[in-house]
């Protein structure tokens, strides 16, 4: 394999994994109600149709992406979502009801899936860059470590605030490479070659600073709130 593909893989793991980072509170959430013998089979049943849909979805938003200028606006779109993530205070899987059935265990963690992971199909798509193959690669291999590590990873990331910038840092080169390969953009883009080289990384510069920048004001107002 080359390096270009050896980098879109990771690229598409490490998203998985930054976005998908809350589908073990989700699980954990709709399944809690139910009895223990049913919990298993809630899981595993809810997280292979989530995949399944999330892989049709994906490859649907790949097919979008060759639309003149939906490559543009994806990776302005993932450049919101790589902000968000670092400005973010509340947690999406906190309106997760708790099903009482098999049946409404399994559709709420698709339908829950599918609300929260629409941030990850458009990543993904921007990452795989049309190759179909590179989404389900990233896929089987970032879903069981979403499932049975996500926990970790989410724990790891509030221990570790810069984990989360790591994160928002591959997301907005993602982003960037969206923006560099709109073919509508390439006469563009050839006339200016350094550009885009470097706008992956101008896109990281401008996520994380802004992010830095309204944490530090946040921080800042926190203090000065009277108790």
């Amino acid at each position: 394999m080359d390096l270009e593909l050896i980098t879109s893989i990771l690229l598409i793991i490490g998203i998985d994994i930054v976005l998908g980072g809350d589908n073990a509170i989700v699980i954990a959430l709709a399944s809690r109600n139910l009895p223990e013998y049913q919990r298993n089979k809630a899981i595993f049943l809810g997280t292979g149709l989530a995949v399944i849909v999330r892989i049709v979805l994906t490859i649907l938003a790949v097919y979008l992406l060759t639309i003149p200028y939906l490559q543009l606006i994806g990776g302005f779109l993932l450049v919101i979502i790589a902000f968000k993530l670092l400005v973010s205070e509340g947690d999406d899987a906190s309106s997760i009801r708790a099903g009482v059935t098999l049946g409404a265990a399994v559709r709420t963690i698709v339908f829950a899936d599918i609300v929260m992971g629409l941030d990850n199909v458009i990543a993904v798509a921007g990452a795989a860059h049309g190759n179909i193959i590179l989404v389900v690669i990233g896929l089987l291999v970032s879903v069981p470590i979403i499932v049975w590590g996500s926990k970790l990873i989410l724990y790891l990331m509030e221990r570790f605030p810069l984990l989360v910038y790591g994160g928002a840092a591959i997301l907005a080169y993602t982003a960037g490479n969206m923006i560099g390969h709109e073919k509508n953009l390439h006469s563009f883009f050839a006339a200016h070659t350094s550009l885009g080289t470097f706008i992956p990384y101008i896109t990281i510069a401008v996520v994380l600073i802004s992010g830095m920048v309204v944490n530090s004001f946040r921080s800042i107002k926190l203090k000065k709130r009277p108790y």
